[in-house]
C-alpha cells in the first residue's frame, strides 16, 4: 500500500571535506570544519531528526514507508581521506548512516583537480581498503562518483556510459557488494546521463540542484542542500527547517522529468 506523500520533504545534505582548514573566501561549500561538523550532528540528535540511509529515504519518497517530518540524509562527495579521521568517528558515535561517493580510478591518490586553483591544498582520497572497512560497519554506503571525476554532460554518450558502468563494476569488486547510488561529478548531467544511469543499474543519483527532495523528484535527479564552511548552527538549522522555494533550475528539471518512469 502506498502512503500519502504529498507533503513529504527530505533534506539531502551535501558535504565534501571535513577537517581542519584555514579561513577561505572561495570554494566554501567544499569544506566543513570538524568542530562545526560535530556540532551539526549533535544538533540533529538534539532536535530529534531521523538520519536515514538513501535506501530508507527513497522508500519514503516513493510512499512505501512513512517519512519522518524531520528527516535528513548525509552524503559526502569524492571520498576524501579526512572523512575517516574526522567525520566517521562522529557519525559512529551518533549511529548515523551516510553515503560516501568514491571515484573509482582515483582511490588512494591526490585530488589533482584542486591544482587548477593555485594555493589550494590538494587532499588525498581514501584507499580501497579504507572504503571496505567503512562499508563493513553497516553505517556507511559507498556510492559511485564516476571513474575519473569528469563533467559527464560534456562527454559523448559512450564515454558517459563507461564512466557510469565501469565505476560501479570496479567499486562492487572492491566491496563485494552492490553499488546502487550515484553522484554526478560537479553536478554535471543531462537527460542522456539520467537514461544511462538507469541503464547502468543505479537506483538513485544526487545532483547539485538546490532544494529539498520530494515525491515529485526523479530518483536519478535528487536535489541536495550544500553545507558550507561558513555555516554556523543557526545557518545550518535554517537550511534544514525553512521551506525555501525550489531554485528555478530544479523546477525546470522536475518539469522535464515529470513523466519519466521512476527507478525501482
Amino acid at each position: 500500500m502506498r502512503l500519502n506523500t504529498q507533503s513529504a520533504r527530505l533534506s539531502i545534505l551535501m558535504y565534501h571535506q571535513v577537517g581542519v582548514f584555514a579561513p577561505m573566501r572561495t570554494h566554501r561549500a567544499n569544506y566543513c570544519d570538524h568542530r562545526r561538523f560535530a556540532a551539526q550532528m549533535a544538533l540533529l540528535a538534539h532536535l530529534g531528526y531521523r538520519v536515514l540511509s538513501l535506501d530508507e529515504g527513497l522508500a519514503g519518497l516513493r510512499g512505501e514507508r512513512p517519512l519522518p517530518v524531520r528527516a535528513v540524509i548525509l552524503t559526502f562527495d569524492d571520498a576524501y581521506d579526512n572523512f575517516a579521521e574526522y567525520a566517521w568517528p562522529v557519525l559512529e558515535r551518533h549511529g548515523f548512516p551516510a553515503t560516501v561517493y568514491a571515484i573509482s580510478a582515483w582511490l588512494g591518490q591526490r585530488a589533482d583537480w584542486f591544482a587548477k586553483d593555485p594555493g589550494r591544498p590538494i587532499p588525498t582520497l581514501m584507499t580501497a581498503a579504507r572504503l571496505r572497512a567503512l562499508h563493513a560497519t553497516g553505517l556507511i554506503a559507498i556510492g559511485s562518483h564516476s571513474v575519473d571525476h569528469l563533467r559527464l554532460a560534456t562527454l559523448d554518450p559512450e564515454a558517459q556510459r563507461r564512466q557510469l558502468v565501469d565505476s560501479r563494476s570496479a567499486l562492487e569488486d572492491i566491496l563485494g557488494a552492490p553499488v546502487r547510488h550515484l553522484c554526478y561529478p560537479f553536478g554535471s548531467f543531462d537527460r542522456t546521463t539520467v537514461q544511462l544511469a538507469e541503464e547502468a543499474g543505479y537506483v538513485s543519483a544526487t545532483t547539485c540542484l538546490r532544494g529539498a527532495a520530494g515525491p515529485e523528484d526523479h530518483p536519478l535527479v535528487l536535489p541536495r542542500k550544500a553545507i558550507s564552511f561558513g555555516d554556523n548552527l543557526l545557518g545550518y538549522w535554517w537550511k534544514l527547517a525553512i521551506k525555501h522555494a525550489p531554485k528555478p533550475e530544479l523546477v525546470e528539471w522536475r518539469r522535464r522529468l515529470a513523466k519519466a518512469p521512476a527507478s525501482s
